[in-house]
């Protein structure tokens, strides 16, 4: 039963990295998205 235990903990444990890995990825790809916006504006 501890096994069992230590496995689903490992899983969440990764299973929640990856989101947060997943979350600040996308946050960039959007700050990074803005600035081609904002430097497209500047350009017309």
């Amino acid at each position: 039963m501890t096994y069992l235990f230590a496995a689903y903990t490992i899983v969440w444990l990764l299973i929640a990295g990856y989101i947060f890995f997943i979350g600040r990825r996308q946050k960039e790809a959007i700050k990074e998205l803005k600035l081609l916006q904002q430097l497209e504006e500047e350009n017309k």
